[in-house]
């Protein structure tokens, strides 16, 4: 093992190591920067921000070591810089550059032979210890498409099946998909299209404009389903984040460190335009979307399009039809028995308030919940979880719940629909600009936050298209894949009104056939 360097030489990034080989006192991906500024001088000016973790085992304790730190940091970066630490956790927090970073390193390391106390009133050159055990990045907390990934582990059946989407057709029955996004650019996902599948605009404009998309719901969600952006042109997107000490919520435009990609990122995408530039629309248009599908599919002799998402609707009211058996529940139920897979949002409308017999008024779940189309019997329901911890949060507050109002079990499934990052178009993005901090408007961005069982469903929609473009011989099998699907969940222990089967789970759908 090499010792610590010479007081008064500069350490290098070989001299960082700790306890073995594989340990340093600067953890990656911080020593990168290390070792790049060591190499070339580059990024010496850039402030990092850090977390240190101090020596539970110097000879003044934790706190003596978090005061030492505290004082080595003034000592190299002025009395203004902030350091924070608390008797909360065992972290020192800060900022520095990498020639400081170093800096404080090697005095720390050189006071291990500094005049220490030795009893009362007695002094002697001694080791006191180092007061810094290890240095990490504090890095900016982002929510990510990829987080939701994971989550349905879709990644996992893209590395082990190459399942991409690839020769598979999902039609998007919204307001419009963004031609001009960049998400849909590398795996034309959504021109040109085979033949005889044309984009359709039901909203009554004229010139129909099925590829333009002034509200931006639709280009959401069709980004989760497909799409990625490749090349070395590194995406940014706008999240929000609270700050831990003041709780203030504030909207800011960061670079996104994976690529930003659909469930299945080939599979081609159908837009079929219902809702107009404000977010409204009439079921007629879905129900008139729903019809050209069939007709495309030539009625189930011939499918062309294999799937449908719809993540529009309306709150059921039991007296105007019975449950289920709407017009638009009707027609998707046609539509799943001539072959396609229709996946619907179960609605957001799982929560609200109900009065006790004392009269208090308390917020709630709502039972009996489920939104038109979600009542369809052979659709695919989806509600909302936690994008990337599930099992800890459960179900959305807002998920709505089941069962539905004859009493059938609903929603089917549920699937990450919580501050999901997917594609900005419309008045979504101009809300994203409108919501940043001021320096910050003029930055553009590709990708911006939305929540919803509008998100969860094109979850699951992208999750089946992936399965079905390897496991082909279950094309124009809707049940029989929604069952596969519901049998294959992961179970998140919730009631069976509130979670459905479970959490879609795209890799153990795949293993399971």
């Amino acid at each position: 093992m090499s010792e610590p360097a010479p007081a008064s030489a500069p350490l290098s990034a070989r001299d960082l190591i700790r306890a073995n080989l594989t340990q340093t006192v600067i953890a990656r991906p911080l020593l990168d920067a290390v070792e790049a500024f060591q190499a070339d001088a580059v990024g010496g000016d850039l402030l990092h921000d850090l977390i240190i973790d101090p020596n539970l085992s110097y000879a003044q304790g934790r706190d003596g070591a978090c005061r030492r730190i505290e004082e080595l940091v003034h000592q190299i970066a002025g009395d203004s810089r902030v350091v924070r630490y608390q008797d909360a956790h065992p972290y020192v927090f800060t900022s520095l550059t990498v020639p400081d970073i170093l800096e404080l390193v090697r005095l720390d390391r050189a006071g291990d032979k500094e005049v220490v106390l030795d009893g009362p009133g007695n002094q002697r050159l001694g080791n006191r210890g180092w007061a810094i055990h290890r240095i990490w990045e504090d890095p900016q907390i982002q929510p990510l498409i990829t987080n939701s990934l994971s989550t349905v582990k879709a990644d996992a059946a893209h590395a082990a099946f190459n399942a991409d989407g690839t020769n598979i057709v999902w039609a998007v029955i919204d307001s419009g998909i963004d031609q001009t996004h960049p998400h849909f650019k590398d795996w034309s996902n959504l021109i040109p299209l085979p033949a005889p599948i044309v984009h359709k605009d039901f909203t009554g404009a004229f010139p129909e404009q099925p590829l333009v998309d002034d509200f931006g719901h639709g280009t959401h969600v069709a980004g989760i389903i497909a799409g990625q952006m490749l090349g070395d042109a590194k995406p940014h997107a706008v999240i929000r984040s609270r700050d831990s000490e003041s709780g203030i919520v504030s909207t800011h435009v960061i670079p996104l460190e994976r690529d930003a990609r659909g469930m299945a990122p080939r599979c081609k995408l159908l837009s079929l335009k219902v809702l107009r530039p404000n977010g409204t629309g009439n079921v007629s248009a879905v129900i008139e979307a729903l019809a050209y599908v069939q007709k495309l599919n030539d009625f189930g002799r011939r499918i062309v399009v294999h799937g449908v998402n719809l993540s529009v609707g309306y709150a059921f009211k039991p007296e105007w039809f019975a449950c289920g058996y709407s017009p638009v529940c009707a027609e998707v139920n046609r539509v799943v028995k001539s072959g396609v897979v229709v996946v619907v949002a179960a609605g957001n409308s799982g929560y609200g308030s109900i009065g006790a017999a004392s009269g208090s008024i308390s917020s709630a779940g709502l039972p009996l919940t489920i939104n038109d189309p979600g009542n369809a019997e052979f659709a695919l329901t989806v509600g909302s979880t936690h994008r990337d911890m599930p099992h800890t949060y459960g179900v959305s507050y807002f998920s709505s719940k089941g069962p539905t109002g004859d009493g059938r079990m609903k929603p089917d499934l549920v699937a990450p629909g919580e501050r999901i990052l997917s594609c900005a178009a419309g008045k979504t993005r101009a809300d994203a600009v409108g919501a940043l901090v001021a320096d910050e408007t003029g930055k553009d961005f590709q990708y911006v936050e939305d929540t919803g069982t509008s998100m969860a469903a094109p979850h699951v929609s992208g999750s089946i298209a992936a399965f079905l473009s390897i496991r082909r011989e279950f094309i124009g099998q809707p049940e029989v894949v929604k069952k596969l699907f519901m049998d294959s969940a992961v179970d998140l222990k919730r009631d069976r009104t509130f979670q459905g089967s479970g959490l879609v789970d795209l890799l153990r759908a795949i293993q399971s056939v």
